[in-house]
């Protein structure tokens, strides 16, 4: 699967990362699954209020603590909702209001720490994470980073490991010290 990541962002400098960035990835299509197109938004910068949004509703979830959150458009409706996707809410409240909450079929994690401590102390149970799919996450945002380092688009072959610029390569795959080889 291609994907491509570019970053619009404040002043770059080679020592430090930029103090607010705008990161737009775009997923290829997987099986039947459509192309997905994901934004990050970091440094204070925020998408445009939704339309759908009431005046008095702040853009963000009740329950948030800090001023940041996560906002999902689809095809029917956008969902806002906190940090780490708890608290979601269909916009407008209308929606929400209207919205019948299914059944509950899949069994509820404890949290990712107790995960963790319970996996290390030798737990049958396997935990939610899974470092294969957390490896194609981490990878995302590290090309988001590179991406925003050049502040240029990329094109990311994942089954290669090859971006199109030869300078972002050399992120990815940079030369090991004599000593240091893998």
């Amino acid at each position: 699967m291609r994907r491509s990541v570019e970053s619009s962002s404040s002043d770059r400098y080679d020592e430090t990362y930029p103090l607010a960035s705008i990161i737009r990835y775009s997923f290829g299509a997987r099986g039947d699954m459509p192309p997905v197109k994901f934004t990050w938004y970091d440094g204070g910068l925020k998408p445009a209020r939704p339309d759908e949004l009431e005046e008095n509703r702040p853009m963000k979830s009740e329950h948030e603590e800090e001023d940041e959150g996560m906002l999902f458009i689809g095809d029917r409706g956008k969902i806002l909702c906190t940090f780490n996707g708890g608290d979601p809410k269909l916009i407008p409240q209308s929606k929400m209001d209207s919205y019948k909450q299914p059944p509950k079929t899949l069994p509820r994690s404890p949290g990712n720490e107790r995960e963790w401590l319970d996996a290390c102390k030798g737990g049958k149970v396997k935990p939610g994470g899974d470092f294969e799919f957390e490896g194609m996450v981490t990878e995302t945002l590290l090309l988001g980073n590179v991406a925003s380092r050049l502040g240029q688009r990329l094109t990311w072959d994942r089954s290669n490991l090859k971006v199109n610029s030869d300078v972002a390569q050399k992120w990815v795959r940079p030369e090991r010290r004599s000593g240091w080889e893998l």
